[in-house]
């Protein structure tokens, strides 16, 4: 399994960022793929998910609703996210993550990047400036 993240960068306060998650070796319904970020001394959490299988759905965490968007290009094998409205606290390495879909849940996806049971990519850097 590949994951590979670009996308990020320096923005200022308000501005937009697209992260995109080029994905190798999994299936899109078979995996729930999804976004974690780490912040300099603060413990990774999950910021987005989206599952695929069926009905598409898509989890954020509660700060960044409204403002990222979490989409999947099938023909590209990629997973983006679109962030809007971008805030200082938003800075931080931003993981791509993969695991295994067996609940339609944003906690169980968390939970299972957490128990190791799941991929995740290098990361890509994203700082917003005040």
């Amino acid at each position: 399994v590949q994951l590979v993240e670009s996308g990020g960068g320096l923005v200022q306060a308000g501005g937009s960022l697209r992260l995109s998650c080029v994905v190798g070796g999994l299936s899109f319904d078979d995996y729930v793929i999804g976004w974690f970020r780490q912040a300099p001394g603060k413990d990774r959490e999950g910021v987005s998910a989206i599952i695929n299988y069926g009905e598409p759905s898509t989890y954020y965490q509660d700060s960044v609703k409204g403002r990222f968007t979490i989409s999947t290009d099938r023909a590209k094998n990629t997973v983006y996210l679109q962030m809007n409205s971008l805030k200082p606290e938003d800075t931080g390495v931003y993981i791509c993550a993969a695991a295994i879909y067996r609940l339609r849940s944003f906690n169980a996806f968390k939970a299972s990047i957490r128990s190791g049971s799941g991929y995740l990519g290098q990361g890509t850097q994203v700082t917003v400036s005040s």
